[in-house]
């Protein structure tokens, strides 16, 4: 049996997780994602398909990409928490949100992939933190786990 199996599930079962959070507070709690918010959606659900897949195939190659898009989601995050220190710096209205909500994912899940909400506007708390510490908490989860399956093969 794969030994990363169970570590790989467990993160993928996390970044779907995530998910379903974003859309609780999207659509429960009326809070629009933002453009960074979006691109760390993409983030996760690549991290989950790729970790699910991985668990089954090639768990090397597919850890490897999820901890790609583990760092991306750090940097997306590290942006996002960048700009909420900054006031004034805005990534509303601007050609990223554009781009992003042209995307066929976008077109297609719009309750899932759409921006339409403000950078700033992310400061609302939840449970003590803000919603872009909350995500960079679980890209560095993420990133610290899949590192670890990464090592734990090496020295197998």
């Amino acid at each position: 049996m794969n030994p990363s199996r169970t570590p790989l599930l467990l993160i993928s079962a996390f970044s779907f997780a995530m998910l379903a959070v974003a859309l609780i507070l999207q659509h429960v709690l009326d809070m629009l994602p933002c453009p960074l918010c979006v691109i760390q959606r993409y983030l996760f659900l690549a991290i989950g398909i790729v970790t699910l897949v991985g668990a089954y195939r090639k768990p090397v190659f597919y850890t490897g990409l999820g901890l790609l898009g583990a760092l991306g989601g750090l940097g997306t995050a590290g942006k996002h928490l960048y700009v909420l220190a900054h006031p004034g710096l805005s990534c509303g209205i601007d050609p990223m949100e554009t781009v992003l909500n042209k995307l066929p994912a976008a077109t297609y899940l719009p309750f899932l992939f759409r921006a339409d909400g403000l950078c700033e506007d992310a400061t609302a708390p939840f449970l003590g933190l803000s919603i872009p510490q909350w995500s960079f908490l679980g890209f560095a989860a993420v990133t610290l786990a899949l590192g670890w399956v990464l090592l734990r093969r090496r020295h197998a």
